[in-house]
C-alpha cells in the first residue's frame, strides 16, 4: 500500500494529478490519472487521498519498481507535466504489503535520483536488554541520524546496526530527534542516553541545525565555536557516565558557500585532535566547496538513500571491535580524580590542572610573589608534559585587583604571558573555550579571533585570540549592534581602571565608545553607573584646516566626519554664518564652482570655505560636476546631522578652531554658539600661533598660543605626532578622556521634532 505526496504550488483553479506505469496510476493516460488534493493548513503540500494498493506485474521485468510523474491539471483540461526525461519510481516489496509506505516526492518539477518513503504506523520499539556477548551502542543525533530522507528511514544508522549485529552481535539504539541541534542534544541526554545505559554513545550531529547556513556572515564563527563547545560538552557527559563517546563528523549542506567549506574543514581537523573517534564524512559525501556530491542528497539539509549508504561505508566498523576489558580500563581511568598534580616547590608553590575540563589550579600559600613566566623552564615543562593546555586564552576566576586575569596558551600547551601570582593567591584558569558552552555565558559576538560575552548582567568578557590588538568601536555595526543586549551604562575594567579605552558606554542602540583590547588577552569590564551619571564630553572641530581631524585620528578619538572636518574654512566669520543657518546652502550646487588649476571646489556664498577632497578619479568636474553634487549632498548631509544630534545628546561640547583669527570673529562665533547649545554647557578652544591677551576675559574660550600645520603634518610623520601628544595634553588639562568622550554614531537616530528648536535655521539639502 502507498500514499503519493508532493509540494506544489499552484494557481486557483489548478489542481494536481498522479499518473505512472500500473494500472493503479492510469498506466501513463493522464485522463485516468490519480487526483491529489490539498487543504488551507497543509498547503502547498498535495497528497492522494486513499492508500493506493499497487500489485506487482508478473509478466514486467520492471515489476519491482513503479515509475510515475506529477501533473498539472487546469479547470479548461489542459496537462502540465512536471518534467521531461528520467521518472519517479520507488521500489515495490512483495513480501511486505501488510503496511502502508508514505512516499514523500519534495517538490513538484524537481525529480530526486533516489525516493524516500516511510511507513505510516512506525514499527513498535521493544526496548533492548544488553547481551552478555555484544556491546550496547546509542545513537544521538538530528534528522540525519534518524534516517530522514532514505529509503524506509534505512540511512546509516539503520546500516550501521545491521553490520554491528552481524559482525560483532552488538545491539544499537537510535535515540536521535528531528531538527535537535547542540543544546537540545545536551538538555535530553540524561532522559534518553542515560536509562539505556550504553557501553559506547555515537554523538552524530550538524552544524546545519545550529543555523550555519543562513545566519549573517559575521555570526558563523559564533555558530561554529557554540558547536564545538556543545559536542565537548557532550562528550564529557558520555564519559562521566562510563560509555566512550564516538563523534559523527561535520558533513554537507546544499545551500552552503565555499567559506562554510573551509569552517567544516576547520571544524573538522579540531574534532579529530580531541582524543575521540570520528566518523569522516567529508570525503565521502562532500564536493569540496560545502555542498553534497551530485546525486547523494534528497534536499538541502539531508542525503539520499545513496548518500546514506556512502556515509555508512565511511565508518571503520573496527573502531566497535572494542574488548570489554579494555573498555572498562577507559572507564576507570576516566573515573579518576579530575585534578592532577602538575608542580610543587619547597615553599608550597603548586599548580594543578583538569585536563577534561580545561582548567588550571595556580596556589601560592607563600608570603612571596611568583611570576610565571616563558623563561621559567621547568614549570613550562612540567606543564607542556602533563596538564593538556590547549592554545587559548585562560581566563581567571574572581581575579583581585592588580591580577592579571588571563594567560595565553601556545601551540606547544606552555604558557607565553608572564602572569604575577601574588602572596596567598589561590586562582583557577579556565579555557575561554569553556566560556562558549551552552550552559555558561551568552555569546554576543564572535567572528574567529574577539569574543564578547555576557556573564552576566553586570559583567561582560572581551576575549582577543588573535596576534594583533583589536579596536572596537560604534562604527563596527555587528559588534555595537550585538552589544544592545546589555544593560545600557557605563562599564569599567575593574582590575585596571586606568588603562586608556578601558571604559565601555553602552546606550539604548548599543556601543558608544571606543575599546582597545591587546593581542592574545581577554578582559572582563563590569558595570559602573548609568550613563546619565557621567558627563559626556563632545570633541567638534570647527575647521580652519584639518588638522584637528588628523591628531583626533592619531589619538583615536576620531569617530565619524563632521561638516568642517575634512573642508578649508579660513573665514571664522563663515563658520558661525553656517552654523546660525543649519548648514543649509554649504553643499548647494547653487554656490559650488570646481577651479582646475587648484584641484579644489569653492564656495561662492562663504568664499572661505573650499573643499578638496570631493571630486574622485572617475568624475569629469569640468565637463559633469552631477556625480560630485551629488556625493556632497549625501556626506554632507550626514555630517550636518550628526553635528546636530551631537549637540542635542552629548553633556558638554567642546569646540575646537585652528587657525588665526580675531578677537570679533571669535565673540561673533561664541554668541552664536551659545544660542545653538541653549543653555548646554559648551567652550571653545583656540588653537592658534597668537599672543593670550588677544582673547582675555571672553567668556567660554580658552586658547593655547600653538600652531598645528596639517601640510608639515602630512610631510613629517614624527611632527604629526610630536603635534598630536601637544594636543593629548591640552584635552589631558581639561579633563577629557577616553573616559568621558561622547562618540557620535555613524548614523545618528532620528529623532522626533528634527533638531528640535536648535537654532533658526533648518538643517538644508
Amino acid at each position: 500500500m502507498y500514499q503519493f505526496q508532493v509540494s506544489a504550488y499552484t494557481q486557483t483553479g489548478e489542481s494536481i494529478g498522479l499518473v505512472g506505469s500500473t494500472p493503479e496510476l492510469g498506466l501513463w493516460d493522464v485522463t485516468r490519472c490519480v487526483h491529489l488534493r490539498t487543504s488551507g493548513d497543509r498547503y502547498p503540500l498535495w497528497w492522494t487521498d486513499t492508500e493506493i494498493d499497487i500489485q506487482p506485474s508478473l509478466k514486467s521485468a520492471s515489476s519491482q519498481r513503479i515509475e510515475y510523474k506529477y501533473v498539472r491539471l487546469d479547470s479548461n483540461g489542459s496537462v502540465r507535466w512536471e518534467a521531461l526525461g528520467p521518472n519517479r519510481w520507488v521500489p515495490m516489496d512483495s513480501d511486505d504489503q501488510s503496511s502502508t509506505i508514505v512516499v514523500d516526492d519534495g517538490a513538484f518539477g524537481y525529480l530526486q535520483p533516489y525516493p524516500f518513503g516511510y511507513t505510516k504506523e512506525p514499527a513498535v520499539k521493544i526496548p533492548l536488554k544488553k547481551s552478555s556477548d555484544g556491546l550496547k551502542i546509542v545513537v544521538i543525533g538530528s534528522s540525519v541520524a534518524s534516517g530522514h530522507k532514505a529509503w524506509l528511514l534505512r540511512g546509516w544508522v539503520w546500516l550501521l546496526g545491521q553490520a554491528l549485529q552481524q559482525k560483532y552481535g552488538h545491539q544499537l539504539v537510535n535515540v536521535s530527534e528531528v531538527g535537535a541541534n547542540v543544546s537540545r542534544t545536551i538538555n535530553r541526554f540524561a532522559s534518553v542516553v542515560t536509562p539505556e545505559q550504553p557501553d559506547v554513545v555515537i554523538i552524530a550531529l550538524s552544524m546545519g541545525n545550529e543555523g550555519l547556513a543562513y545566519c549573517p556572515p559575521h555570526e558563523r564563527r559564533a555558530v561554529q565555536r557554540r558547536f564545538e563547545s556543545g559536542l565537548q560538552q557532550l562528550v564529557k557527559m558520555t564519559r562521566d557516565m562510563g560509555a566512550r563517546p564516538i563523534l559523527g563528523g561535520v558533513y554537507p549542506n546544499g545551500d552552503y558557500e565555499f567559506e562554510h567549506h573551509l569552517l567544516l574543514r576547520d571544524t573538522h581537523n579540531r574534532m579529530v585532535n580531541w582524543g575521540v573517534p570520528v566518523l569522516d564524512w567529508l570525503a565521502a559525501v562532500n564536493n569540496g566547496q560545502g555542498r553534497w556530491k551530485e546525486g547523494t542528497s534528497f534536499d538541502p539539509a539531508h542525503p539520499n538513500t545513496v548518500g546514506h549508504r556512502l556515509m555508512y561505508q565511511a565508518i571503520d566498523l573496527h573502531l566497535f571491535g572494542i574488548d570489554k576489558d579494555e573498555l572498562a580500563k577507559e572507564k576507570q581511568r576516566f573515573q579518576q580524580p579530575s585534578e592532577v598534580p602538575i608542580y610543587l616547590d619547597n615553599a608550597g608553590f603548586q599548580v594543578w590542572a583538569c585536563i577534561e575540563q580545561k582548567r588550571m589550579r595556580i596556589i601560592n600559600p607563600s608570603q612571596y610573589s611568583y611570576t610565571i613566566a616563558p623563561y621559567w623552564q621547568e614549570l613550562q615543562t612540567a606543564i607542556q608534559s602533563k596538564a593538556g593546555l590547549i592554545p587559548t586564552i585562560y581566563i581567571a576566576k574572581d581575579a583581585t585587583q592588580g591580577t592579571l586575569p588571563f594567560f595565553a596558551v601556545q601551540e606547544d600547551g606552555t604558557i607565553e604571558t608572564t602572569v604575577d601570582i601574588p602572596p596567598g593567591a589561590d586562582l583557577e584558569y579556565s579555557a575561554a573555550f569553556n566560556l562558549f558552552s551552552h550552559s555558561h555565558e551568552q555569546l554576543l559576538f564572535y567572528d574567529g579571533d574577539l569574543g564578547i560575552l555576557q556573564q552576566d548582567e553586570h559583567h561582560l568578557w572581551v576575549i582577543n585570540e588573535s596576534d594583533h590588538e583589536y579596536n572596537i568601536h560604534p562604527m563596527w555595526q555587528e559588534v555595537r549592534s550585538a552589544l544592545k543586549t546589555m544593560p545600557p551604562g557605563v562599564y569599567e575594567d575593574p582590575l585596571h581602571p586606568h588603562i586608556p579605552f578601558r571604559t565601555m558606554m553602552i546606550g539604548n542602540k548599543g556601543l558608544e565608545s571606543r575599546v582597545k583590547t591587546s593581542p592574545r588577552s581577554a578582559v572582563l569590564f563590569q558595570y559602573k553607573c548609568k550613563l546619565s551619571d557621567i558627563s559626556r564630553v563632545a570633541i567638534i572641530p570647527l575647521g580652519d584646516r584639518c588638522a584637528v581631524r588628523m591628531m583626533l585620528y592619531k589619538m583615536e578619538y576620531d569617530g565619524p566626519a563632521f561638516p568642517f572636518d575634512l573642508t578649508r574654512s579660513t573665514n571664522i566669520g563663515d563658520v558661525a554664518d553656517m552654523i546660525e543657518n543649519g548648514f543649509y546652502d554649504m553643499w548647494n550646487p547653487t554656490f559650488l564652482h570646481y577651479r582646475k588649476d587648484a584641484g579644489r571646489i569653492y564656495h561662492t556664498k562663504w568664499t572661505g570655505l573650499s573643499f578638496a577632497h570631493e571630486v574622485e578619479d572617475t568624475d569629469d568636474p569640468l565637463n559633469d560636476m552631477s556625480p560630485v553634487y551629488e556625493r556632497m549632498r549625501v556626506r554632507y548631509t550626514a555630517r550636518a546631522e550628526r553635528f546636530w544630534y551631537t549637540l542635542r545628546n552629548c553633556d558638554k561640547a567642546l569646540f575646537v578652531r585652528t587657525g588665526i583669527t580675531s578677537r570679533g570673529g571669535v565673540i561673533d562665533l561664541v554668541n552664536k554658539l551659545e544660542k545653538q547649545c541653549q543653555g548646554k554647557p559648551f567652550h571653545l578652544l583656540l588653537l592658534s600661533p597668537q599672543a593670550d591677551d588677544e582673547f582675555l576675559d571672553l567668556p567660554n574660550v580658552l586658547h593655547y598660543n600653538v600652531e598645528f600645520n596639517p601640510d608639515l603634518m602630512y610631510e613629517d610623520l614624527g611632527h604629526w605626532m610630536y603635534c598630536t601628544q601637544v594636543m593629548r595634553g591640552i584635552l589631558e588639562s581639561l579633563e577629557v578622556s577616553s573616559k568621558n568622550l561622547f562618540w557620535c554614531p555613524p548614523k545618528p537616530p532620528q529623532e522626533e521634532g528634527g533638531r528640535g528648536g536648535w537654532g533658526d535655521g533648518g538643517m538644508g539639502g
